[in-house]
This record gives structure tokens, sequence and C-alpha cells, in this order.
């Protein structure tokens, strides 16, 4: 939907330290697909104006949206919206935005899902829209992140996965979690290989992260013959 509106912060909560959560009330939201964003605009007391995209993590009712937001240091936007917006306060909100990043419950291939840091959002839309579903579609998450303690949605991802709903594979780059298999560290192209739906069951392939890590694993899965009408990429940052 066009055009900018105010939206109702009605619950809000941390994902990790630095990573907050935001329930959004907006009338006449209209359809949401999974793996869309929003802008969201801030206005100072002095007329100047901010703006920043943020991908859209779930979608109830007719008029409810949630955003997950990690803090950057030096950001414009994210410090006040992690440690200042409250409960009750508005922002403004354009959007949903988006079509090529999508994902349709309808679709009957596989789908693997990549990870990179908060590039989980988008991707967590199209998990929660599969089980809302009910669809049987396989889906795999390879999930890379710095730390366990940066890791976002975590009892959701565990129920999902303790329930033998989804697959997912971690990888932590600089710290494990204690008892581990795996040491902390950056995976190579045959780790890669090995924890991705093989290229013969023919998945449909969302990719989401740090523009490096985008360009990186969007290189290995063409080089491992994934074709590339199925490699949907999304990335943010330098």
């Amino acid at each position: 939907m066009n055009g900018w509106r105010p939206a109702t912060v009605v619950a809000a909560s941390m994902e990790t330290p630095t990573a907050r959560t935001l329930r959004l009330q907006l009338p006449e939201r209209g359809r949401v697909l999974p793996g869309q964003h929003i802008d969201i605009r801030l206005t100072a007391e002095d007329g100047y104006q901010a703006v920043r995209s943020y991908s859209v993590a779930a979608a109830g009712g007719d008029d409810l949206l949630e955003t997950t937001i990690e803090e950057l240091a030096d950001g414009e936007v994210s410090p006040y919206l992690i440690n200042d917006l409250e409960v009750g306060d508005q922002v403004e909100i354009r959007g949903p935005i988006g079509r090529w990043f999508t994902w349709h419950a309808a679709d009957p291939a596989p789908v693997q899902l990549i990870a990179g840091g908060s590039g989980v959002v988008p991707l967590m839309s199209m998990i929660r829209a599969r089980e809302s579903s009910g669809s049987e579609v396989p889906f795999r998450l390879l999930y890379s992140l710095r730390t366990p303690e940066t890791r976002y949605y975590t009892a959701e991802l565990d129920r999902l996965e303790d329930s033998h709903r989804l697959q997912i594979d971690y990888l932590y780059t600089r710290q494990a979690p204690p008892g581990s298999s795996r040491p902390a560290g950056r995976p190579d192209a045959a780790e890669f290989a090995e924890r991705v739906i093989p290229v013969d069951q023919e998945p449909e392939i969302r990719v989401c992260g740090p523009t490096a890590f985008v360009e990186q694993y969007a290189q290995w899965l063409v080089d491992l013959g994934y074709p590339t009408a199925t490699i949907r990429t999304e990335r943010f940052g330098g």
C-alpha cells in the first residue's frame, strides 16, 4: 500500500541485548506477503526526517505487523526504536513493499533459507506463514551468527526444530555454545554444501544478510549448480 500512515506500537520485546521486536497496529494494512518489508519514518521537532527499511517478521489479523530491529551504534533510527519508543507511541509506516523476495504457500518446491545475523527476520516471516498455512513443503534454515547471544526467535525456533517442522543448521562464527560439536568459525564451500538442500531436489532459495555474506553464499550456490532463477537475495550494509 502506498503512502505514509500512522502505526501504533502495541507490544515490544527484546530478542537479544541489541535487537527488539515491535508489534505495530496498522489500520487498513492490506495483504502482507512473507518476505516483504516496511519503511519507518521518524520526524524530529525541527522537521528533520529519517527513513529506514525493516523486514516484516510476522503479520497477524487484519491490522498487525511485527518487525525486529537490530541497533546500529551509529544509527539515526534504530537506537530510538530500541531504546526510546514505548508501547502506545506512533511511528509513520509505508508498505508493505516488495514482491521479488517473497514466498507463496502454494509453491510446492522445498525451500532453503540462508540467514546472516538479522537477515533471519524476513525468513522468519516465511517460516511463520508456512506454519499458519499448514503447508508440508520441506523447509531448511541455515543460520549464521556470531554468538549464541545474538540468536533471534530462540524459543520459537527451538520448538519448530524439536517438533521436526524445521531443519536448522547453526553456524557460529565467533563463539559456539557450550557442548557444540562444531567449533566457531566461518564455513568453507564444502561444509556449506553439506548444510543445504541438495540441488537435485530443486529447492527455492532465499538468502538474506550483510552484502559480503550474501555475495559469498550466492556464489557458492551457483558454483554448486543451483539455477540462478531459484536464488533470490536481499542484502543490507555496505
